[in-house]
């Protein structure tokens, strides 16, 4: 009867670990999925000085639109967590495509080389984000329904596991996210 009890205490206890286990693995996964969107943001950031800088050879008077495009990019680099960075990235979002329809009045900027690269390696950027972000929140639905199902609800919150907040941009700003800027030849 003891040895009963010591393998059904011992069967318990492996359980409990598997699952804590699993729970730390999903967390490790909404990481660096996470780590993985801010390696395409600074990517995407980094672009963003040297478009403004092209197009200010062109629409130097266009201040205003120039300006906003800076302001987002600042609030965006400074963003921390996923909800955050939406809201800054979404903002940014919009400037750009104000940018991007400004250009539509200069023909010369459209024509330029280094503006269509420029706004080339933002599109194909913007795609790797969408599919980041979606990777990102697939990773944070499974963490949040592992913690959230028994037998984990009932230890998980005491061990540390809190639900993660999805990238989610804003309804108005998703539509500009869904149509990444084109390239026109």
């Amino acid at each position: 009867m003891e040895w009963v009890i010591l393998g059904l205490i011992v069967l318990l206890l492996l359980w409990l670990v598997v699952i804590y286990n699993r729970l730390v693995s999903l967390r490790q996964t909404v990481g660096q999925s996470w780590a993985d969107i801010e390696v395409q943001l600074k990517q995407r950031h980094d672009l963003i000085p040297n478009l403004v800088e092209t197009v200010k050879g062109y629409a130097a008077h266009e201040r205003g639109t120039l300006d906003a495009v800076i302001q987002a990019r600042n609030s965006a680099v400074n963003a921390h967590g996923p909800e955050a960075a939406a809201a800054a990235e979404g903002q940014l979002t919009g400037a750009l495509s104000r940018l991007f329809a400004l250009s539509e009045a200069y023909p010369d900027l459209k024509a330029n080389q280094n503006f269509l690269s420029l706004q080339g390696e933002l599109s194909a950027l913007e795609t790797k984000i969408a599919a980041a972000r979606r990777f990102f929140n697939n990773a944070v639905a499974e963490f949040n329904a592992a913690i959230q199902s028994i037998p984990a609800v009932f230890f998980a919150g005491s061990l540390g596991f809190t639900p993660k907040g999805f990238f989610e941009l804003e309804a108005n700003e998703r539509a500009a996210v869904q149509t990444p800027p084109s390239v026109k030849f």
